[in-house]
Protein backbone atom coordinates (compact mmCIF):
# COMPACT_ATOMS: atom_id res chain seq x y z
CA UNK A 1 0.00 0.00 0.00
CA UNK A 2 1.30 3.65 -0.60
CA UNK A 3 1.47 5.97 1.21
CA UNK A 4 -1.17 7.85 0.00
CA UNK A 5 -3.42 5.02 -0.03
CA UNK A 6 -2.33 4.44 3.43
CA UNK A 7 -3.26 8.00 4.56
CA UNK A 8 -6.57 7.90 3.14
CA UNK A 9 -7.40 4.16 4.40
CA UNK A 10 -6.48 5.31 7.70
CA UNK A 11 -8.74 9.03 7.82
CA UNK A 12 -11.56 7.75 6.41
CA UNK A 13 -11.98 5.29 9.40
CA UNK A 14 -11.77 8.03 11.74
CA UNK A 15 -14.93 9.67 13.32
CA UNK A 16 -16.13 12.98 11.84
CA UNK A 17 -15.59 14.98 14.92
CA UNK A 18 -11.93 13.80 15.55
CA UNK A 19 -11.78 14.50 11.67
CA UNK A 20 -12.45 18.58 11.87
CA UNK A 21 -9.27 18.92 14.62
CA UNK A 22 -6.97 16.08 13.12
CA UNK A 23 -4.67 18.26 11.30
CA UNK A 24 -4.90 21.34 13.73
CA UNK A 25 -1.81 20.54 15.44
CA UNK A 26 0.42 20.65 12.22
CA UNK A 27 -1.53 23.73 10.58
CA UNK A 28 1.30 25.47 11.08
CA UNK A 29 3.50 23.23 9.91
CA UNK A 30 0.93 22.66 6.67
CA UNK A 31 0.62 26.05 6.11
CA UNK A 32 4.68 26.42 5.93
CA UNK A 33 6.31 23.45 3.98
CA UNK A 34 3.24 21.91 1.91
CA UNK A 35 4.02 22.68 -2.07
CA UNK A 36 1.37 25.12 -3.79
CA UNK A 37 0.02 24.08 -6.95
CA UNK A 38 1.55 25.17 -10.08
CA UNK A 39 0.45 28.35 -11.35
CA UNK A 40 0.23 26.94 -15.13
CA UNK A 41 -2.15 24.36 -13.89
CA UNK A 42 -4.38 26.46 -12.18
CA UNK A 43 -4.33 28.88 -15.39
CA UNK A 44 -5.78 25.54 -17.31
CA UNK A 45 -7.49 24.34 -15.22
CA UNK A 46 -9.59 27.45 -14.88
CA UNK A 47 -9.77 27.72 -18.83
CA UNK A 48 -10.72 24.15 -19.05
CA UNK A 49 -13.73 24.89 -16.69
CA UNK A 50 -15.02 27.95 -18.49
CA UNK A 51 -14.86 30.16 -15.55
CA UNK A 52 -16.35 33.93 -16.30
CA UNK A 53 -14.91 36.72 -14.44
CA UNK A 54 -17.72 36.60 -11.70
CA UNK A 55 -17.51 32.77 -11.23
CA UNK A 56 -18.85 31.44 -7.90
CA UNK A 57 -16.71 28.70 -6.29
CA UNK A 58 -17.20 26.41 -3.38
CA UNK A 59 -13.83 25.09 -2.00
CA UNK A 60 -13.99 22.28 -0.14
CA UNK A 61 -11.21 21.71 2.60
CA UNK A 62 -9.38 24.76 1.95
CA UNK A 63 -6.72 23.89 4.69
CA UNK A 64 -4.73 27.27 5.38
CA UNK A 65 -5.47 28.46 2.05
CA UNK A 66 -2.85 25.98 -0.01
CA UNK A 67 -4.88 26.36 -2.67
CA UNK A 68 -6.93 29.21 -2.26
CA UNK A 69 -4.76 32.29 -3.65
CA UNK A 70 -4.37 30.87 -6.67
CA UNK A 71 -7.63 31.26 -7.96
CA UNK A 72 -9.00 34.50 -5.82
CA UNK A 73 -6.75 36.64 -7.50
CA UNK A 74 -8.55 36.48 -10.21
CA UNK A 75 -11.69 37.77 -8.62
CA UNK A 76 -14.13 34.91 -8.56
CA UNK A 77 -16.33 34.45 -5.53
CA UNK A 78 -15.15 32.02 -3.30
CA UNK A 79 -17.19 30.55 -0.04
CA UNK A 80 -14.59 27.85 1.40
CA UNK A 81 -14.93 25.17 3.83
CA UNK A 82 -12.72 23.77 6.36
CA UNK A 83 -13.36 22.08 9.41
CA UNK A 84 -10.07 22.46 11.00
CA UNK A 85 -10.35 25.75 13.51
CA UNK A 86 -6.59 25.97 13.53
CA UNK A 87 -6.41 26.29 9.77
CA UNK A 88 -9.25 27.97 9.16
CA UNK A 89 -7.70 31.33 11.12
CA UNK A 90 -4.62 30.39 9.20
CA UNK A 91 -6.87 30.92 5.99
CA UNK A 92 -8.44 33.92 6.90
CA UNK A 93 -5.03 35.29 7.65
CA UNK A 94 -3.60 34.11 4.02
CA UNK A 95 -6.68 35.43 2.23
CA UNK A 96 -7.11 38.57 3.88
CA UNK A 97 -6.23 40.67 0.32
CA UNK A 98 -9.33 38.87 -1.07
CA UNK A 99 -12.54 40.22 -0.13
CA UNK A 100 -14.46 38.01 -2.26
CA UNK A 101 -12.93 35.03 -0.25
CA UNK A 102 -15.38 33.63 2.45
CA UNK A 103 -13.82 31.39 5.28
CA UNK A 104 -16.52 29.07 6.74
CA UNK A 105 -15.21 26.53 9.88
CA UNK A 106 -17.39 23.88 8.87
CA UNK A 107 -17.21 20.15 6.89
CA UNK A 108 -18.27 19.90 3.84
CA UNK A 109 -20.83 17.19 4.73
CA UNK A 110 -22.24 19.78 7.38
CA UNK A 111 -22.03 22.53 5.40
CA UNK A 112 -26.05 23.72 4.41
CA UNK A 113 -26.18 23.44 0.81
CA UNK A 114 -27.13 26.36 -1.62
CA UNK A 115 -28.76 24.25 -4.83
CA UNK A 116 -27.66 25.14 -8.17
CA UNK A 117 -25.74 28.22 -6.81
CA UNK A 118 -22.17 27.54 -7.76
CA UNK A 119 -20.15 27.24 -10.83
CA UNK A 120 -17.43 25.02 -9.63
CA UNK A 121 -16.60 23.20 -6.93
CA UNK A 122 -12.61 23.08 -6.07
CA UNK A 123 -11.24 20.45 -3.78
CA UNK A 124 -7.02 20.67 -3.26
CA UNK A 125 -6.00 17.36 -2.01
CA UNK A 126 -8.86 17.31 -0.05
CA UNK A 127 -12.04 15.34 -1.50
CA UNK A 128 -11.25 12.40 -0.66
CA UNK A 129 -11.91 12.84 2.90
CA UNK A 130 -15.33 13.81 2.03
CA UNK A 131 -17.74 10.51 2.69
CA UNK A 132 -18.15 9.46 -1.24
CA UNK A 133 -21.68 8.64 -0.52
CA UNK A 134 -21.95 12.20 0.60
CA UNK A 135 -19.33 14.08 -1.69
CA UNK A 136 -20.17 13.81 -5.41
CA UNK A 137 -24.37 14.27 -4.99
CA UNK A 138 -23.44 16.64 -2.47
CA UNK A 139 -21.15 18.41 -4.80
CA UNK A 140 -23.61 18.23 -8.12
CA UNK A 141 -26.44 19.61 -6.13
CA UNK A 142 -24.62 22.52 -4.98
CA UNK A 143 -23.38 23.35 -8.97
CA UNK A 144 -25.42 24.88 -11.44
CA UNK A 145 -26.24 23.12 -14.68
CA UNK A 146 -23.76 21.87 -16.13
CA UNK A 147 -20.88 23.17 -13.75
CA UNK A 148 -17.60 21.93 -13.09
CA UNK A 149 -16.08 19.88 -10.19
CA UNK A 150 -12.19 20.88 -10.00
CA UNK A 151 -9.98 18.54 -8.22
CA UNK A 152 -6.13 19.26 -7.48
CA UNK A 153 -3.89 16.89 -6.47
CA UNK A 154 -0.06 17.50 -4.95
CA UNK A 155 1.35 13.43 -4.58
CA UNK A 156 3.36 12.76 -1.54
CA UNK A 157 7.07 14.10 -2.29
CA UNK A 158 9.00 11.47 -2.64
CA UNK A 159 12.79 11.57 -2.54
CA UNK A 160 15.34 9.61 -5.09
CA UNK A 161 14.84 6.35 -5.09
CA UNK A 162 18.42 5.85 -3.37
CA UNK A 163 18.00 8.09 -0.64
CA UNK A 164 14.37 5.91 0.23
CA UNK A 165 16.75 2.29 0.37
CA UNK A 166 19.13 4.58 2.80
CA UNK A 167 15.68 5.46 4.78
CA UNK A 168 14.53 2.12 4.23
CA UNK A 169 16.30 0.59 7.58
CA UNK A 170 15.11 3.06 9.51
CA UNK A 171 11.25 2.39 8.62
CA UNK A 172 11.56 -0.80 9.44
CA UNK A 173 13.09 -0.50 12.96
CA UNK A 174 10.59 2.56 14.43
CA UNK A 175 7.72 2.05 11.93
CA UNK A 176 7.74 -0.54 9.79
CA UNK A 177 3.39 0.34 8.54
CA UNK A 178 5.00 3.35 6.79
CA UNK A 179 8.06 2.14 4.62
CA UNK A 180 7.28 2.18 1.06
CA UNK A 181 8.36 4.49 -2.11
CA UNK A 182 5.96 5.85 -4.43
CA UNK A 183 7.20 5.67 -7.70
CA UNK A 184 5.53 8.06 -10.08
CA UNK A 185 3.91 5.07 -11.83
CA UNK A 186 2.08 4.14 -8.24
CA UNK A 187 1.44 7.71 -8.18
CA UNK A 188 -0.33 7.61 -11.37
CA UNK A 189 -2.14 4.41 -10.28
CA UNK A 190 -3.86 6.42 -7.41
CA UNK A 191 -5.06 9.26 -9.75
CA UNK A 192 -6.42 7.21 -12.19
CA UNK A 193 -8.41 5.53 -9.05
CA UNK A 194 -9.17 9.04 -8.13
CA UNK A 195 -10.76 9.53 -11.90
CA UNK A 196 -12.68 6.22 -11.56
CA UNK A 197 -14.25 7.12 -8.60
CA UNK A 198 -15.70 10.72 -9.72
CA UNK A 199 -17.08 8.63 -13.23
CA UNK A 200 -18.64 5.61 -11.56
CA UNK A 201 -20.34 8.21 -8.98
CA UNK A 202 -22.90 8.74 -12.04
CA UNK A 203 -22.92 12.38 -10.78
CA UNK A 204 -20.25 14.00 -13.10
CA UNK A 205 -18.44 13.01 -16.86
CA UNK A 206 -16.55 14.45 -19.61
CA UNK A 207 -13.00 14.25 -17.41
CA UNK A 208 -10.18 15.83 -18.44
CA UNK A 209 -7.03 15.34 -16.59
CA UNK A 210 -3.99 17.05 -16.73
CA UNK A 211 -0.59 16.72 -14.55
CA UNK A 212 3.09 18.10 -14.47
CA UNK A 213 6.10 15.96 -12.68
CA UNK A 214 6.98 19.07 -9.80
CA UNK A 215 10.79 19.33 -7.75
CA UNK A 216 11.85 20.81 -4.97
CA UNK A 217 14.75 21.10 -2.59
CA UNK A 218 13.73 21.06 1.14
CA UNK A 219 16.05 21.24 4.50
CA UNK A 220 15.94 18.41 6.41
CA UNK A 221 13.98 20.21 9.15
CA UNK A 222 11.41 21.36 6.21
CA UNK A 223 11.45 17.77 5.24
CA UNK A 224 10.72 16.08 8.81
CA UNK A 225 8.17 18.72 9.47
CA UNK A 226 6.18 17.73 5.91
CA UNK A 227 6.13 14.49 7.14
CA UNK A 228 4.62 15.26 10.17
CA UNK A 229 1.69 16.65 8.05
CA UNK A 230 0.79 13.63 6.58
CA UNK A 231 -2.09 11.22 8.61
CA UNK A 232 -0.21 8.00 8.97
CA UNK A 233 2.84 10.01 11.04
CA UNK A 234 0.25 11.81 12.89
CA UNK A 235 -1.05 8.89 13.90
CA UNK A 236 1.77 7.50 15.58
CA UNK A 237 2.63 8.08 19.48
CA UNK A 238 4.24 10.97 20.32
CA UNK A 239 7.75 9.11 21.35
CA UNK A 240 7.38 6.60 18.25
CA UNK A 241 7.12 9.68 16.21
CA UNK A 242 10.33 11.06 17.74
CA UNK A 243 12.16 8.23 17.71
CA UNK A 244 11.36 7.80 13.91
CA UNK A 245 12.11 11.65 13.08
CA UNK A 246 15.79 11.57 14.99
CA UNK A 247 16.56 8.21 13.03
CA UNK A 248 15.46 9.73 9.81
CA UNK A 249 17.26 12.86 10.34
CA UNK A 250 20.53 11.48 11.10
CA UNK A 251 20.28 8.96 7.91
CA UNK A 252 19.55 12.37 5.53
CA UNK A 253 22.38 14.05 6.89
CA UNK A 254 24.66 11.20 6.23
CA UNK A 255 23.23 10.40 3.17
CA UNK A 256 21.84 14.01 1.74
CA UNK A 257 24.24 16.48 3.18
CA UNK A 258 21.81 19.71 4.47
CA UNK A 259 19.25 18.95 1.54
CA UNK A 260 16.46 16.55 0.11
CA UNK A 261 16.01 17.01 -3.43
CA UNK A 262 12.05 15.86 -3.78
CA UNK A 263 9.88 14.62 -6.69
CA UNK A 264 5.88 14.07 -7.09
CA UNK A 265 3.25 14.59 -9.94
CA UNK A 266 1.04 17.76 -9.53
CA UNK A 267 -2.28 17.04 -11.49
CA UNK A 268 -6.37 18.18 -11.69
CA UNK A 269 -8.84 16.26 -12.86
CA UNK A 270 -11.78 18.55 -14.29
CA UNK A 271 -15.72 17.00 -14.50
CA UNK A 272 -18.81 17.92 -15.80
CA UNK A 273 -21.73 17.90 -13.59
CA UNK A 274 -24.24 15.55 -15.87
Amino acid sequence: MSQSQAERSWYNHQPLEERKTWYSAVAQAYNRVRPRYPQGLVERAIELAQLPNRARLLEVGCGPGTATPSFAQFGFSMVCLEPSPDAYQLARENCKPYPNVEIVNTTFEEWTLEPGYFDAILAATSFHWVSPEVGYAKAASALRDRGFLILLWNMSLQPAYEVYQALDAVYQTYAPSLAGYETPEKQQESLDKFAQIILNSGQFGDLVSEQMPCEVTYSIEDYLALLGTYSPYIGLEPQQRQELFQALGKELENTCGEKVKLSYISAFQIARKV
